[in-house]
């Protein structure tokens, strides 16, 4: 026993000191983190990120697999909230609680965008002891579509693959609170799905590797991929802001946020004076024209959002910011509230599922 530790824990401790050593490796994703003794992963991932720091590396990254509940991933993440010692165990975890949602809410299988927006309003109460800031949520969370443990990659629709559907689903992904990883081959179309007793899932990893010409950087998901990573890139409000679910209306009196599957997913990142607001139009079939509320104090009427993003390519001109009076709208908030104004509200038009990156 040394320093409190097994030989094999110490053993395993100086294996991966040795690959960031050997291999100049930036992260280790860790398999199955809950099974870990909590004492052990503190010490694994605290051993990491003083190795690295010797070695000149500030920010190394350790993130593990917690596949559970918002309760129990935030006994992993950054102190955590129920655990003692003094150590710092892995930086983050892959945001199951997001996935549970996300893909239902982005092919509008059932779940509105309202359910995507209590995902981040319970975020908040059971982390309330983790977090110190609106903002800091986005470092704890890998998010993501899909993974090669799921029935089927988000791609598989049972029917002809939607790109539209895919390139949406990456934009809202890389909009959202947290650290987005698009899982390998999502970028190329891939979009398999287990056999019907889930025995087989030879499909669910498909590989791009050992095929021909399998990477296509001209592949339109690709391409579209580069144009989103470049939009988040240019927006610091994308990677640090604060968040927020907007409430929108077709009729520009009575707003809310969209409690219907399909839906409308609406949201607001701001970082200082920045707002950047994402709508995403998750209907097949229908398109959508209406308003989304945004920043009252940071939005002046008669000003204009122009459009960083659009899957669909056509989309241009200014989206005008409109006044709303005090008595003119009636509002209700993700808490039942039900405020009248005054508000602000930015004019929208999206055909089906498109997303939308604007900034004022």
């Amino acid at each position: 026993m040394e320093n409190g530790l097994l030989p094999a824990q110490n053993a395993l401790i100086r294996a991966y000191q040795y690959i960031i050593a050997k291999f100049d490796v930036d992260a280790f994703r860790i398999d199955t983190l809950k099974y870990i003794s909590p004492d052990f992963e503190r010490t694994f991932g605290n051993s990491m990120r003083e190795f690295a720091l010797s070695a000149g590396k500030k920010n190394f990254f350790t993130f593990g697999e917690v596949y559970d509940s918002e309760a129990k991933i935030a006994e992993f993440i950054g102190r955590g909230a129920t655990a003692t010692g003094e150590l710092i165990g892995v930086d983050a975890a892959l945001d199951y609680p997001l996935f549970f949602d996300l893909p239902g809410v982005l092919k509008g299988m059932g779940m509105s965008p309202l359910d995507l927006a209590n995902v981040f309003e319970n975020r908040k109460r059971i982390e309330a002891d983790v977090l110190t800031s609106h903002g800091e949520a986005g470092q704890y969370f890998v998010t993501f579509l899909d993974n090669h443990d799921q029935p089927q990659r988000f791609g598989y629709t049972g029917v002809p693959q939607l790109p539209d559907q895919i390139s949406l689903g990456m934009g809202v992904l890389t909009s959202l609170q947290g650290i987005p990883c698009i899982y390998y081959g999502t970028e190329q179309g891939l979009s398999g799905h287990k056999d019907a007793q889930h025995t087989d899932d030879s499909m669910v990893r498909e590989a791009l590797w050992g095929k021909a010409n399998a990477f296509d950087a001209t592949h339109p998901l690709y391409t579209a991929l580069q144009r989103i990573l470049t939009v988040r890139n240019s927006q610091p409000a994308l990677r640090y802001g604060r968040q927020y679910f907007r409430p929108i209306s077709g009729d520009g009196h009575s707003f809310g946020i969209s409690s219907f599957s399909p839906g409308i997913i609406t949201l607001s990142r701001i970082l200082n004076d920045q707002e950047v607001v994402i709508v995403a139009n998750t209907s097949t079939q229908e398109g959508f024209a209406g308003e989304v509320l945004i920043d009252y104090q940071l939005n002046a009427p008669g000003s204009s959002y122009r459009i960083l993003y659009s899957n669909k390519g056509t989309a241009s001109g200014a989206n005008p910011v409109y006044d709303k009076a005090q008595g003119s709208v009636t509002i209700t908030d993700i808490n039942g509230a039900v405020t009248n104004g005054p508000a602000r509200s930015l004019k929208v038009t999206l055909q089906p599922l498109e997303i939308q990156i604007l900034r004022h």
